[in-house]
């Protein structure tokens, strides 16, 4: 059987983002926007600071109650959480799409004796 999961080089492992990375970016901000410490949000989550901390660094992936706690605790919407994190993901792989290349083709028009020239594309 094969493996379901695609063998990646290590270029392909370093850039890509983690979803775990990304959500504790956008709770970090949200935190620092209200201007919060980590010790008062960790409280009102009741998880410890040291633990909100790796989370908002991307070193520890929460759980989906924790992650509630600490919405709930920073009085942001989950959805809006998830929605910022998306909009970063559709951004970066818009960067990094190839850019596609338009080829210019020359095209030799043929006179019809009028002084017309007629040019057709499909």
């Amino acid at each position: 059987m094969p493996d379901p999961v695609p063998v990646t080089d290590d270029r392909t492992r370093r850039s890509r983002l983690l979803l775990r990375t990304l959500i504790g970016a956008v709770l970090r901000r949200a935190r620092l926007d209200q201007g919060r410490t980590l010790a008062d949000v960790a409280r009102m989550a009741r998880v410890s600071m040291q633990y909100l901390s790796e989370l908002e660094r991307g070193r520890k992936e929460a759980s989906s109650e924790v992650l509630a706690a600490i919405c709930e605790a920073l009085r942001i919407e989950l959805a809006d959480v998830l929605t910022e994190v998306a909009a970063f993901l559709a951004a970066d792989r818009a960067r990094r799409a190839p850019v596609g290349r338009l080829d210019v083709v020359p095209v030799r028009a043929q006179s019809r004796g009028s002084g017309d020239v007629f040019c057709l594309a499909a």
